[in-house]
């Protein structure tokens, strides 16, 4: 099964894989790759970089919105393979090289396992490889403040709490915000749907993951691209705001 390729805006895609999503954004013939979903999600990956006309060989970066397994699954891979680079916040480079690892436990799914949804979507997970190691050997912080010199001139955002690195990237010339996981549209565990924080059990830090929907709220922005669930249209200070609804 391929992954669901939308264009959003302007030669920026947003990419639906197995319960996590990826951003494309273009610009010539290169392109930025923002996630790579689970390991299990490379022939996606590859799938979706063709769908929009292009090709790992044109990927001039990879960023990471933060280092869990199902945003990570294909970076060393295109590091490894093409030399593409890739970049995260700088305290969440030594998360991607796996010297520590801030994820939901096994012990916290079991927990869980009474809710809706969490055992069919830890099944899922172990078969995409949640839990496997795919450390990325050699990642790098941003390369400059501000704007990215990158396809997309994405505008990393430092919005701690899921992990402590975890990064937004804000596109101002298209209107966008790529929220990674630290502000949702939807996810199997959860029954809300619509803007949210994720279940509890998924952030490293939920007071700071909450207090970072703040910096949503100042962002200008009319399209959230989230890391997990549906694009969400509208302006994305409301969608913080409903969401800390939501979450209080």
């Amino acid at each position: 099964m391929r992954a669901e390729v939308q264009q959003v805006a302007d030669r920026t895609y947003l990419v639906h894989g197995s319960n996590t999503n990826w951003v494309i954004l273009g610009d010539g013939d290169a392109v930025t790759l923002v996630d790579t979903g689970y390991p299990g999600d490379r022939d996606k990956v590859l799938d979706s970089l063709a769908a929009v006309g292009s090709s790992p060989e044109a990927v001039a970066a990879v960023l990471i919105t933060h280092a869990h397994n199902d945003h990570l699954g294909s970076a060393e891979y295109l590091r490894a393979t093409y030399g593409t680079p890739v970049y995260l916040h700088e305290a969440e480079v030594p998360h991607a090289r796996r010297d520590f690892q801030h994820q939901v436990t096994v012990g916290q799914v079991l927990r869980n396992g009474w809710r809706p949804g969490v055992l069919p979507w830890a099944v899922h997970a172990l078969r995409s490889g949640g839990t496997a190691h795919h450390p990325v050997t050699a990642p790098q912080p941003f390369p400059a403040e501000g704007a990215l010199d990158l396809p997309g001139r994405p505008v990393p955002v430092h919005t701690p709490g899921h992990t402590l690195g975890h990064c937004a990237f804000h596109l101002p010339e298209t209107g966008v915000v790529i929220s990674g996981d630290a502000l949702v549209s939807g996810h199997p565990t959860a029954r809300p749907k619509g803007p949210q924080l994720l279940p509890d059990m998924f952030h490293h830090e939920r007071r700071r993951a909450l207090a970072s929907l703040e910096l949503f709220e100042g962002l200008e922005a009319d399209l959230l691209l989230p890391g997990h669930g549906p694009v969400h249209r509208g302006p994305v200070r409301e969608a913080a705001r409903q969401a800390r609804e939501r979450a209080v």
